[in-house]
């Protein structure tokens, strides 16, 4: 089953190190990955797209939520949701075939971004179904190159944070990791004596 998670993390150094290895260390393949800032740009969300096991999945969400650095983790699959993935396509056209592509181009509402003798880029968005459709009626002209976003998604209804309650779930999501940490430590000296 394919899965779209929406992980609210910290801007911080080797986060994505921390979410990407545990998909990789249940053996969870990531189909795509895309990670920018928010509205907030201590806050990044990344947006995850993996197939698989829901049992497996349900760990590796348990798992991520637990980090300290991540705030919120939402699988977007089950909530209604926009998506979109947007492409970069270098295309060979020559004279005679150039209206045939605009064709194909137009249709798919795709945008012309550059042109020249032997090619043209086309920067199309749309959902993953729109995108691979573009792509097969492209490959008779000869794709000479392709550059995918991967999935990006937000749900319609509820927010995954707001600015006004961040602040809060952040630092409940640090106090309970830190509280673990000394308990640990304080386990270890008493070990040592």
């Amino acid at each position: 089953m394919k899965h779209i998670i929406s992980v609210l993390v910290e801007n911080h150094f080797g986060v994505l190190a921390h979410v990407s290895g545990l998909f990789s260390a249940r053996g969870f393949n990531i189909d795509s990955l895309a990670v920018g800032e928010t509205e907030d740009p201590t806050v990044s969300r990344m947006t995850i797209v993996a197939h698989g096991d829901d049992r497996v999945l349900e760990q590796i969400m348990k798992q991520l939520d637990k980090l300290v650095d991540v705030i919120k983790v939402q699988d977007l699959a089950e909530e209604d949701m926009i998506e979109r993935e947007l492409v970069l396509m270098k295309v060979n056209t020559s004279a005679s075939k150039r209206a045939d592509l605009m064709q194909v181009v137009n249709t798919f509402r795709g945008k012309v971004v550059d042109v020249n003798p032997k090619s043209i880029t086309v920067e199309v968005t749309g959902n993953e179904s729109k995108i691979d459709a573009m792509l097969e009626l492209l490959r008779p002209f000869g794709l000479r190159e392709v550059v995918r976003t991967g999935t990006i998604a937000i749900a319609r209804k509820a927010e995954l944070s707001t600015q006004a309650n961040y602040h809060e779930v952040s630092e409940n999501a640090k106090a309970k990791p830190q509280a673990k940490k000394k308990t640990k430590t304080k386990k270890a000296k008493t070990e040592r004596v």
